[in-house]
C-alpha cells in the first residue's frame, strides 16, 4: 500500500492540498477500488457459473442478452434494482432491513484482508487470519436475523438449518487452520504465503504436507457458503427459497451479492493457505525476466494478482463442478458427516503436520 499512498500524496501536493487531508481520506481509496472491482467480478462470476452449469448439464445457458449472453447478469441486476422492496406486515422492520446489510458488509471487509500482491495489501495485521475467520462467519447472524424477522415459517426453518450447519463445520475448520499456523509459524496471511516460497514452486506449497486439511477446509467452505451438496438452508425444492423467502428487490440483491462475494473471498483464502497465494508455480516470476527493471517491478504486481486470481477461479470451478454433480445431503447425514468424519480427520491432520514440522525438512 506504500506505493499507492505515495502516489496519492504526490497528486495532492501538486494541487496544494494539505497532507493531513490525504492521511484522512486515503483509506477511502482501497474501499472504492474493492467495491468497484467487486461489482464487475460478481457479475462475471454469475455468468461464469451459469455457463458452466449449462455446459455440465448439456444446456446452452444465457445466450440471448448481448453477445454470448454476457449482458444477462447485467440485465438481472437492473431488474433487481427496479423491483419493489416489500416488507411483510408481521415482520420486525428494523431487523428485516438490517439483515441484508449485515450479509454484505462483512463480505466486503474480508476482501480487504486478502493480500493481492506484495504491494497491495489493504489490511495487514499479525492476526489477520483470525480476522478473516471472524468476519467471514458474521453473515450467519444476518441469515438468522433475516429468517427470524420475516415472520415466515419457511424462512425461519432455513435460518435454523443454517445455524446448525455452521456450528457443525466450524470445528474442523479450526483444527485445519491450526495445522497451517503450525507449518507457517504465523497467523498473518502474507507470512503464511511467503512460508510457501521455495525454489520448488508448486511443490513447496502447503497443499502437499497438509493435503488432508486442504480437503477438509474445502468441504467445510462448501458448507459455510451453503453450496451444493450442503445447500439445505436454501433448498428451493423444500423451503421455497429458505431464509430469504420474503426478500425482494435491492434487499434480495444484497443477499445475493454477499453470497458471491464470500465465494470469491473464500476461494482467495484457500488459494493463499494451500496454493501459494500470489506466488508463481514455477518458483520465480516471469515479468522481471521479460521486462526491464523499472517496468518489470510494476508488471510484477499485476503478475502476482494474476496468479492469485487464477488459483481462486480454479477453486471456484471445482465448487461449480460439484454443484452440477452432487445431490443434496439429508439434514441428519450432513451433521453426522461433520461430527463423525471431518472432525476426527482434521484432528489427525493436525498431528501429522506437527510431526512434519518437528522433523523439519522442506517446511521447517
Amino acid at each position: 500500500m506504500n506505493y499507492l499512498y505515495f502516489l496519492y500524496m504526490e497528486f495532492l501536493a501538486k494541487h496544494n492540498i494539505p497532507q493531513l487531508f490525504g492521511d484522512i481520506t486515503f483509506f477511502c481509496i482501497p474501499i472504492t477500488i474493492i467495491f468497484a472491482a467487486l461489482l464487475v467480478i460478481v457479475l462475471a462470476l454469475v455468468l461464469f457459473e451459469r455457463k458452466l452449469l449449462g455446459w455440465f448439464t448439456q444446456r446452452k445457458g444465457p445466450n440471448r442478452v448481448g453477445f454470448w449472453g454476457v449482458l444477462q447478469t447485467l440485465a438481472d441486476a437492473f431488474k433487481l434494482l427496479c423491483k419493489e422492496n416489500i416488507t411483510p406486515s408481521g415482520a420486525n422492520r428494523f431487523l428485516f432491513n438490517l439483515a441484508p446489510i449485515m450479509m454484505f458488509t462483512p463480505a466486503l471487509v474480508v476482501l480487504g484482508i486478502i493480500p493481492y500482491s506484495s504491494e497491495f495489501t489493504f489490511i495487514s495485521t499479525e492476526t489477520n487470519l483470525l480476522l478473516f475467520v471472524i468476519f467471514s462467519a458474521l453473515p450467519v447472524l444476518s441469515i438468522l436475523i433475516g429468517g427470524k424477522s420475516s415472520d415466515n415459517k419457511y424462512a425461519l426453518l432455513g435460518a435454523v438449518r443454517n445455524i446448525a450447519q455452521i456450528l457443525a463445520y466450524e470445528l474442523p475448520i479450526a483444527f485445519s487452520l491450526m495445522s497451517i499456523m503450525v507449518l507457517a509459524s504465523s497467523m498473518n496471511l502474507t507470512g503464511i504465503m511467503l512460508a510457501q516460497s521455495t525454489k520448488y514452486g508448486a511443490l513447496g506449497w502447503f497443499w502437499i504436507p497438509c493435503f488432508i486439511g486442504f480437503v477438509v477446509i474445502f468441504i467445510c467452505t462448501l458448507a459455510e457458503l451453503n453450496r451444493c451438496p450442503f445447500d439445505l438452508p436454501e433448498a428451493e425444492s423444500e423451503l421455497i427459497c429458505g431464509y430469504n423467502t420474503e426478500y425482494s428487490g435491492m434487499r434480495f440483491a444484497l443477499f445475493y451479492l454477499g453470497e458471491y462475494t464470500l465465494l470469491l473471498a473464500n476461494a482467495l483464502f484457500i488459494s493463499i493457505l494451500f496454493l501459494g497465494g500470489y506466488l508463481s508455480p514455477f518458483g520465480k516470476y516471469i515479468s522481471p525476466i521479460l521486462f526491464s527493471q523499472n517496468v518489470g517491478n510494476i508488471v510484477l504486481y499485476f503478475e502476482q494478482a494474476f496468479w492469485l486470481f487464477l488459483k481462486a477461479f480454479f477453486v471456484i470451478f471445482i465448487v461449480i463442478w460439484i454443484r452440477a454433480t452432487m445431490p443434496r445431503m439429508a439434514s441428519f447425514d450432513l451433521l453426522k458427516f461433520s461430527w463423525c468424519r471431518l472432525l476426527p480427520v482434521s484432528i489427525l491432520n493436525l498431528f501429522i503436520v506437527i510431526i512434519i514440522k518437528y522433523f523439519g525438512g522442506l517446511y521447517a
